[in-house]
C-alpha cells in the first residue's frame, strides 16, 4: 500500500517507492538529495504546522518542504 509522507508519524520507518506524476518539477531535486526508489528512512520530526518535515536517511538528516514531501510515494515499514 502506497502512502504519503504526511501519513507517517515521528519514529516511523518508510521506503521510497517512487514519485507522483504531478511532481515533475521536484523529481530531479529529490533524486539529487538521495531519495531514490528503494531508499529507507525514518521520520525525525514535523514542524508545528506540518511544514517542513525532517527525515533521516543514509546517515544524514534531510528537511523537506510540504510540496516536495507530497510527491513521494512511500511504503511504510514495520
Amino acid at each position: 500500500m502506497l502512502i504519503n509522507l504526511k501519513n507517517l508519524a515521528v519514529g516511523d520507518l518508510g521506503k521510497v517507492v517512487g514519485f507522483d506524476k504531478s511532481g515533475k518539477a521536484y523529481r530531479k531535486r529529490l533524486l539529487a538529495m538521495g531519495l531514490t526508489p528503494g531508499t529507507q528512512f525514518s521520520v525525525t520530526r514535523f514542524a508545528p504546522m506540518g511544514d517542513p518535515v525532517e527525515i533521516k536517511l543514509r546517515g544524514f538528516s534531510l528537511t523537506l518542504r510540504k510540496d516536495e514531501a507530497e510527491i513521494l510515494l512511500i511504503e511504510k515499514l514495520q
